[in-house]
C-alpha cells in the first residue's frame, strides 16, 4: 500500500512512516520545516522522501495521515481532501499495526519514552522486539512476537490501542487544552487500562493511579512499602543509580542503571517488571540495563572543552524539575544554567507558577519566547515567556540572535530543554564558544 504522512518530521509521524516502510509499504511525506531535525535519520535510512511544497503529484490510491500539530485548514490537508484521497487518523493506523503482535503499551504523563526505550533495549538484547517510540524511533520485523508502543494520552490517542500489557508511569495535569481537569485525565487512563488484555504495571506511588478502578490484573511498583514491587537501598551517584528490588518481601535483584534521578529509577523498574512477566531472567535484565543508552534528546550530553551541554525533551514543570535535579546529581559542583523553550501558550498559562518553581532550581535561567505549532498567540492574550522570567530572579529572555548571553557561563552545565526543536539554539551557542 501507499501512505502519505503530513508532518512527517514530527516525532510520532516520523516513527509511523518508518514502521509502515518496514512493513513493505511505499511511504513518503510532507513537512513545513525545512531545517534538519533528528527525526529525519530513520527516514533517510529508509529512503523515505520528504516534500516541502504542494507541487508534487500524489497517487490516487494513497492513504493519507497527518500530524495533530497541523490544522485541518493546512493547504496540504485541504489538497488531499480535494483529491478525494482516503484519510486515516494517525492513531487509528498505529492501532491496526500493533494488533498484529503481542503489544506492550507504555502510558503516563511523564517517562513514556524512557520506559519504552528501556523495555525495547532489554527485549532487543534477549528475544527481539518491534517498537514505536516517540523519539523518532520505529522498527518492525514480522517475525518478532512483541511490539513496544509508546501510548500517548494527547487528544486521547491511546484509546485506539488495546495492548496485551500496559505500563502507567504516572498521572498528572497535562494537556489541559484537551482535558477538562485531572478527573477527566484519570478516567481516560482508566478507559485505556480497562482495554488492556492481560496485565497492567502501574506506579503505586501516584495518587491518581491508585484511584483507578482496574478491571484487569495490576502489579504496582514504587518506593512505598504497600506496592507489590518495592525499590530499596537506592543510591544516586555521579556514575548513575543503584537499587534493589523487593518482590513478595524478598530481594529479587540488585540493579545499576547509567541514568540520573529517582524518576529514571521508577522508569527502569516498570521495564524490569514487564520483562520479568515476559519470562526474561533477572540476570539478563540486569545485564541489559547496564548497557542502556537513553533515547534521543533525553539527557543527551556533549562536552566542548570545559562546557557541558545537555539537550533534553523536558517541557512540563515536573519534567524540568526532574531533569535539573538529575544534572545536580551528576554534576554537583558545577554551575547549572537552564535554557527553556516553552512550546505552547496553553501549557505556559496553565503551569506558570509551576514553571517558576521548577526553573528556580537552576543557578541561572534563560527562556526563549513561546514557540507553538498548534496554537495561535492571539487566542492567549498576555501569555508570554515574561510571565516566568519576571518571577525568576536574574532570568532573561534569549534567542538565536542573542545566544552570546550564554558565553559567560560556558564553564558550567548548559541545559537546553523543550519538546520543540532547539538544535538551532545549541548550534548557535557552539559557534560562540
Amino acid at each position: 500500500m501507499k501512505y502519505y504522512c503530513i508532518g512527517i518530521k514530527g516525532t510520532g509521524m516520523s516513527t509511523l512512516a518508518q514502521i509502515l516502510s518496514d512493513l513493505g509499504n511505499e511511504v513518503c511525506g510532507y513537512d513545513d520545516a525545512k531545517d534538519y531535525k533528528f527525526t529525519q535519520k530513520g527516514l533517510e535510512d529508509r529512503s523515505i522522501r520528504i516534500y516541502y511544497d504542494q507541487d508534487h503529484a500524489i497517487d490516487p490510491n494513497t492513504i493519507v495521515t497527518y500530524s495533530v500539530a497541523f490544522s485541518k485548514d493546512h493547504p496540504e490537508i485541504k489538497r488531499a481532501k480535494k483529491l478525494g484521497l482516503t484519510i486515516k487518523k494517525y492513531n487509528e493506523i498505529i492501532g491496526e499495526i500493533i494488533d498484529q503482535f503481542d503489544s506492550i503499551g507504555v502510558s503516563g504523563t511523564h517517562g513514556k519514552t524512557t520506559t519504552s526505550s528501556l523495555i525495547r533495549h532489554i527485549l532487543e538484547t534477549t528475544i527481539g522486539c518491534n517498537y514505536f517510540i516517540g523519539a523518532g524511533d520505529g522498527y518492525v520485523d514480522k517475525n518478532n512476537q512483541y511490539f513496544v508502543i509508546e501510548s500517548d494520552e494527547f487528544n486521547r490517542h491511546f484509546l485506539a490501542y488495546h495492548p496485551n500489557y500496559a505500563v502507567i508511569t504516572n498521572i498528572e495535569e497535562e494537556h489541559l487544552e484537551c482535558y477538562h481537569d485531572i478527573c477527566d485525565i484519570r478516567t481516560t487512563f482508566e478507559s485505556f487500562a480497562n482495554g488492556v488484555k492481560d496485565l497492567i504495571v502501574a506506579c503505586g506511588d501516584n495518587e491518581e493511579i491508585r484511584k483507578i478502578r482496574f478491571k484487569k490484573k495490576v502489579v504496582f511498583y514504587g518506593f512505598q512499602d504497600h506496592n507489590d514491587v518495592v525499590i530499596d537501598q537506592l543510591e544516586l551517584t555521579q556514575e548513575g543509580s543503584i537499587f534493589d528490588l523487593i518482590i513478595n518481601q524478598q530481594v529479587y535483584g540488585h540493579f545499576y542503571i547509567p541514568l540520573y534521578g529517582s524518576h529514571m529509577v521508577l522508569d527502569a523498574v516498570a521495564a524490569i517488571v514487564i520483562c520479568r512477566e515476559l519470562g526474561i531472567s533477572m540476570e539478563k535484565i540486569a545485564s541489559a540495563l547496564y548497557t542502556f543508552q537513553n533515547a534521543k534528546r533525553r539527557f543527551a550530553e556533549e562536552r566542548i572543552g570545559k562546557t557541558i551541554i545537555i539537550d533534553d525533551y523536558a517541557h512540563h514543570p515536573t519534567e524540568i524539575k526532574a531533569t535539573l535535579e538529575a544534572v545536580k546529581q551528576k554534576y554537583p559542583s558545577q554551575r547549572l544554567i537552564a535554557v527553556f523553550k516553552p512550546n505552547t501558550y496553553s501549557r505556559t498559562k496553565d503551569f506558570t507558577f509551576d514553571f517558576i518553581e521548577s526553573l528556580s532550581i537552576a543557578d541561572k535561567v534563560f527562556l526563549t519566547e513561546i514557540d507553538s505549532n498548534r496554537e495561535r498567540q492571539e487566542d492567549y492574550p498576555g501569555i508570554t515567556s515574561s510571565l516566568i522570567t519576571d518571577k525568576v530572579e536574574g532570568s532573561e529572555i534569549i534567542g538565536e540572535e542573542t545566544i552570546d548571553k550564554l558565553v559567560p557561563y560556558k564553564e558550567g552545565v548548559i541545559c537546553f530543554m523543550s519538546c520543540a526543536s532547539i538544535s538551532h539554539l545549541i548550534d548557535a551557542f557552539k559557534k560562540n564558544l
